[in-house]
């Protein structure tokens, strides 16, 4: 029996030629595996070997996207796979939407099966669920030893076309679909049963989960805003020089809170900073603030911004964060806020 042919897409970090400041190399293809790769066809023992590895630069792949995908297919298509794997992106936003983009995009072309992996969290996640396999990981790489297992079983049973159990039994991300089966009670007798276990502090586990939203109510919009205080606060990471409070580059513990005259560079590891080291205004626009005070269109300027790295950082540490400043941008009278990203 002969070995199943996969393709591993990768971007530049994972392939080892580097971070932010090669995150603009067009896609490329490499023979065999390398990064993940290795510990990913370890699990396929002799049933699989990666026969070769695409790597492009997130930048490029998000910049670029009609080129990139089409340019990835061609590299793809050439070695007849079997499988194609991509990433495990974890918490790396950009990443896990290329990965996921590309599944769906070779599976359209090719017909065969993808599958990736990742934190519930990411952004691709969200976008891509219900239309992949996604293997859910820990929000960092430190996990890639658990992630590239579950991968490669789920993989498996891809390829193999065997009939995939639930999201808790085989480690992929709820879906949202839902399938007909028979089950040996009725609907609402399962339902009794886990109202009682409830009743009575006993474990159950629902049949079907119900998604949680955040609902924020719209504020109230400004009437004046020619004598409106306005607030910037950004997660484009923007710190005074040398980063005096060591904000983290990812997965940020804390925020800052600076005089809007003290900009110096970003503290932010999941873009290229050197156009906004040479002029943070890029991501926080305080002079263009400044000029619309001068021309009269608002009223004052909070003299302070917060800020923090929106790079792997959880959404239950943005909603500390924002709760804690929040306090005191309303105790300050300030009317409006405009929070910039990257």
């Amino acid at each position: 029996m002969s070995k199943l042919r996969i393709v591993h897409y990768i971007n530049q970090f994972f392939a080892n030629i580097g971070g932010e400041e090669m995150a603009h190399i067009p896609p490329e293809k490499r023979v065999g595996k390398i990064g993940p790769g290795l510990g990913l066809e370890k699990e396929f023992g002799e049933e699989g070997e990666i026969v070769a590895t695409v790597i492009c630069g997130d930048s490029y792949f998000n910049e670029n996207l009609e080129e990139a995908k089409a340019k990835i297919l061609e590299l793809i298509k050439e070695e007849n796979p079997d499988l194609l794997i991509a990433g495990p992106a974890f918490n790396a936003g950009r990443y896990g939407v290329a990965c996921a983009t590309i599944c769906k995009f070779i599976e359209e072309n090719l017909n065969i099966p993808v599958i990736t992996g990742m934190y519930i969290e990411n952004p691709g996640a969200d976008m891509f669920k219900k239309d992949l396999y996604i293997v859910e990981t820990k929000n960092s790489a430190a996990d890639m030893r658990k992630a590239i297992p579950s991968i490669a079983k789920l993989a498996k049973k891809l390829v193999n076309k065997e009939k995939i159990g639930s999201p808790k039994e085989e480690g992929y991300i709820l879906r949202g679909i839902r399938e007909n089966y028979f089950a040996e009670k009725i609907g609402a007798e399962r339902a009794v049963d886990m109202l009682v276990k409830k009743l009575s502090n006993q474990v159950f586990e629902t049949e079907y989960a119900m998604p949680t939203f955040d609902r924020v109510e719209p504020g109230k919009a400004i009437k004046d805003l020619s004598k409106a205080k306005i607030a910037l606060v950004t997660s484009g990471g923007i710190v005074p020089l040398k980063n005096p409070d060591h904000i983290e580059s990812s997965s940020a513990s804390k925020y800052g809170e600076y005089s809007i005259d003290n900009m110096g560079e970003t503290a932010h590891g999941g873009y290229d900073p050197t156009y906004v080291n040479e002029n943070p205004n890029r991501v926080l626009p305080v002079d263009v603030l400044k000029d619309m005070l001068a021309e009269g269109k608002i009223g004052e300027i909070y003299p302070y911004y917060y800020t923090t790295v929106g790079n792997g950082t959880s959404v239950k540490s943005s909603d500390a964060f924002a709760t804690e400043f929040a306090k005191k941008l309303v105790a300050a009278g300030v009317d409006g806020v405009i929070l910039t990203s990257t």
